[in-house]
């Protein structure tokens, strides 16, 4: 009588691989849940946003063919995930500050599983982020116009949003103190929401604002989400390609972040641990 012996498990190096990236979206969420300063300012400052515009200057603003309300929620969801995703550089260059980053190098993973892994933890918080956000917009009045619609907002948002984190992470390696990655986010993503076409239609501003504001690639994810959700109402989309091609455009651009700082963020990584 002849016994067969068990077949030995084979670990591929893509199941050690995806484990090493589970293990540290683990110890980043678990972070995040220690740290709920961080969580109830990254959902509160949305909800702050949407309140002021929609209550005080809504009544000021007239948008053709539809609630200033429908024109808003658009613009606010762009806002909270580029803002939300500037979590990924801090916690990183906190990470780097109590060195933590050493201390990785010295574990046996694979190290570009450890910037994805913080990657996909941010992108699991911004995603909570936009459900509360859909709440707080249907409560005011939001209604996009197709279910299905809004589905494809929610996920093209999701994906430039986790290809923009890249970038996040990758300054977060590279700045020497968790301060000045604070600074520099926020002086370069303040102007970049507020001269796009979230808030109020870019054809009111000044001709060099209106300019930069039609190829400012946030306003094309801002028109992406309006074209899916249907609240575009009975304003004209402006003669320009950005603007005509707005998902595509969105596409191309997280398509490069992905591409140009996925390498950079795994070799930051490397030379600062």
């Amino acid at each position: 009588m002849s016994t067969t012996s068990p077949t030995p498990a084979i670990t591929s190096a893509p199941a050690m691989w995806l484990a090493d990236v589970r293990a540290v979206v683990i110890r980043n969420l678990i972070r995040m849940r220690r740290s709920p300063d961080i969580i109830v300012f990254t959902v509160l400052q949305p909800i702050m946003f949407v309140l002021l515009f929609s209550q005080v200057f809504g009544g000021a603003i007239d948008i053709p063919g539809m609630s200033y309300e429908n024109f808003l929620m658009p613009g606010i969801f762009v806002q909270s995930a580029i803002f939300g995703s500037t979590t990924s550089g801090l916690f990183i260059a906190n990470d780097k500050k109590d060195g933590l980053i050493s201390r990785y190098k010295t574990l046996p993973k694979a190290r570009s599983a450890v910037v994805f892994g913080r990657t996909v933890a941010d992108i699991t918080l911004a995603s909570v982020t936009l459900l509360v956000m859909v709440v707080t917009g249907l409560a005011i009045g939001w209604r996009p116009e197709s279910f299905w619609g809004f589905v494809q907002g929610y996920l093209l948002l999701l994906l430039f949003v986790w290809a923009f984190s890249w970038l996040m992470v990758t300054l977060g390696l590279v700045v020497p103190r968790p301060e000045a990655m604070n600074s520099a986010t926020f002086i370069t993503l303040f102007p970049l929401t507020f001269l796009s076409n979230a808030f109020v239609p870019q054809e009111t501003m000044p001709t060099p604002l209106r300019v930069f504001a039609e190829w400012n690639p946030l306003s094309a994810l801002v028109q992406a989400l309006r074209d899916l959700f249907g609240n575009n109402g009975a304003l004209e989309t402006p003669n320009v390609w950005s603007l005509q091609n707005p998902v595509a455009l969105v596409l191309v651009g997280a398509a490069l972040f992905f591409v140009v700082f996925c390498p950079l963020a795994v070799r930051a990584y490397d030379r600062k641990a």
